[in-house]
């Protein structure tokens, strides 16, 4: 039974993860909730069913080793590697993070930046629920007040969606479950779809071609910090992305906004494999 329930999980994950080349969307918003989704339910089942083996142990009415002690083994080792791969990267994101507080603190038009010195035009949101912005020596030295704020908008707006802190968790959801499907054409989604969002943000509080034009001066430049802690206004710097991101910023009003309590209610189904728990015998 243990060993039917994983497989039969992995193959209900390939399944769903290959459903999303072949969807069509009409709003930014559509597209949004379903990436979100298909990325996140099928790591989702497999915790859960891996946490429903661990619950009803390696003992019952089995047949064979493997349906008993084997599954029950690979269960243990895919939660104890994903819990080990968390604390990892957990380390390696306070070291990035007290690194990041050593620099200078300076005052950009009444909002608090750190500034490091170096000469690339840069800047990008860095930490986990309370980031702070981080911003070159070179970006101020190469964009006018009008374009550094436009450049301080986009950044904000990652605050306001606390962007750094959730896509950590996805981007450790998509480390451990990188032999799925399409894991990284999603996460690639979802990365473009986050600076979507963070630009659109940005063009309401702001004139939307100073955004443009600040994305096509630093867009060539990349971060300089990792992406599970930081949120850069140069990221997705490909010319495909970057077209997208112009072409949404100029021509779309269609926000990418918060998702409401309902439209999470699928995250329900990813409890079914808990199902199974009262009926192991």
């Amino acid at each position: 039974m243990h060993l039917t329930m994983l497989i039969g999980i992995l193959g209900l994950a390939w399944g769903l993860r290959y459903t999303w080349s072949q969807i069509s969307f009409d709003t930014w918003r559509a597209r949004w909730h379903c990436t979100i989704t298909l990325f996140l339910l099928p790591p989702l089942l497999l915790f859960t069913t891996v946490i429903a083996v661990i619950w009803m142990g390696p003992q019952g009415q089995m047949v064979g080793v493997w349906e008993g002690w084997g599954s029950y083994f690979l269960s243990i080792c895919f939660l104890g590697f994903s819990g080990l791969w968390l604390l990892k990267m957990t380390g390696d994101a306070w070291r990035v993070l007290h690194k990041v507080r050593t620099y200078p603190m300076a005052d950009l038009k009444g909002t608090p930046v750190r500034l490091v010195d170096i000469n690339t035009p840069y800047s990008a949101q860095i930490g986990f629920w309370r980031p702070e912005i981080v911003v070159s020596q070179g970006l101020l030295t190469m964009l006018d007040a009008e374009h550094c704020s436009a450049v301080i908008a986009h950044e904000q707006a990652h605050d306001r969606y606390h962007d750094t802190f959730y896509f950590f968790w996805l981007d450790w959801i998509r480390q451990i479950t990188a032999g799925l499907p399409q894991t990284e054409l999603l996460w690639q989604e979802l990365l473009i779809l986050r600076e979507i969002r963070a630009d659109h943000w940005a063009s309401t509080h702001t004139n939307p071609l100073l955004v443009a034009e600040a994305l096509l001066f630093i867009v060539q430049h990349t971060s300089i910090f990792p992406e599970n802690l930081c949120a850069a206004f140069s990221q997705m710097t490909s010319a495909n992305r970057l077209d997208r991101r112009i072409e949404a910023l100029l021509t779309t009003t269609d926000l990418i906004e918060d998702l409401t309590l309902w439209s999470w209610a699928w995250l329900l189904l990813a409890l079914l494999p808990l199902l199974a728990v009262p009926f192991h015998i």
